[in-house]
């Protein structure tokens, strides 16, 4: 009788099947042999068969769980928190807003962060903090001088600026002397020096600093007179742009009797520097009185805040 399992019919081929050369009366015929192969052929197709039904039914089981699975109430939908942008003036980092992501911010140089500096996703939909922002910090009030002896410290967006603003120098019977330090006044003039009294009599410097593309146009500086206690004023006065290198981007106009307004009409893209000289000259009964002249420095942030 032919051994029903694989595993036994094949060993006792191996054993059986003699190699030719030392064929003996132990040995199988070929008859005997070919009939044991094709039983093993037989076999192995039997389990072959059964191996393949049982799998069917895997996964015939496993279609009928996972349509059990889906007929349960779909999956609540993740929880995310609101989005984030990076602060003016700053930086975000990272960009996934689900439960307990981080977000971290960071300021760019000449800012200080007001607030966290990272917040988390709760499972609540709501970040552990609120939203940071980015301050300018005003160099210019600071324990240690930034600026060297002499100068003025002028704080701008991002950074300060050292200024040293000085008198015209004196020419012929001309002079000026400093009564502030953004002030000159021009001396009195001899009587007989008409192109004297011409000259600027006062001359005043004023510093702005300015976003990078401000929206425009808006008004950056006002000029007006002021009468000595117990004297007549001028009846008359015209403003104008005298000097600088604004290229086109102000206009000087009055705005009331006694006030100039310079105004921005073009957009400034920063980082840069401009410089604009405004004239106003006094008037009474259509006779030149003075002029004065205050010289304008407008400082342009690279930043837009």
């Amino acid at each position: 009788m032919v051994p029903s399992s694989p595993r036994a019919l094949f060993l006792l081929l191996l054993i059986l099947a003699c190699p030719e050369p030392r064929a003996s009366q132990n040995c199988l015929s070929k008859q005997q042999l070919l009939s044991a192969i094709r039983q093993l052929q037989q076999l192995l197709k039997g389990q072959e068969t059964r191996f393949a039904e049982g799998i069917r039914h895997m996964k015939s089981r496993l279609a009928a769980l996972q349509n059990s699975v889906s007929r349960v109430a779909p999956d609540a939908p993740p929880v995310s928190c609101p989005a984030l942008n990076a602060p003016t003036d700053g930086r975000k980092f990272g960009s996934k807003y689900l439960v307990d992501h981080e977000v971290h911010f960071a300021c760019n140089p000449g800012f200080r962060l007001v607030g966290p500096s990272s917040v988390v996703c709760l499972p609540n939909g709501t970040w552990t903090g609120e939203q940071p922002r980015c301050r300018d910090v005003d160099e210019c009030v600071g324990l240690q001088p930034v600026c060297p002896q002499g100068t003025t410290c002028i704080n701008t967006g991002g950074s300060f600026q050292c200024v040293s603003p000085e008198c015209p120098e004196g020419s012929g019977n001309v002079s000026y002397v400093k009564t502030s330090p953004f002030q000159c006044e021009r001396n009195p003039c001899p009587m007989d020096s008409r192109p004297c009294r011409h000259l600027p009599k006062t001359i005043s410097f004023h510093y702005l600093s300015l976003p990078s593309n401000l929206k425009t146009p808006i008004t950056l500086f006002r000029m007006a007179t002021a009468s000595a206690p117990g004297r007549a004023g001028p009846n008359s006065l015209r403003f104008g742009i005298v000097g600088g290198n604004s290229r086109g981007h102000f206009v000087m106009q009055r705005s009331d009797r006694q006030t100039g307004e310079l105004i921005l009409v073009q957009t400034l893209a920063g980082p840069q520097t401009l410089e604009v000289d405004v004239d106003m000259s006094e008037y009474l009964d259509r006779s030149f009185q003075a002029n004065h002249v205050s010289k304008v420095t407008i400082f342009v942030s690279p930043y837009d805040f």
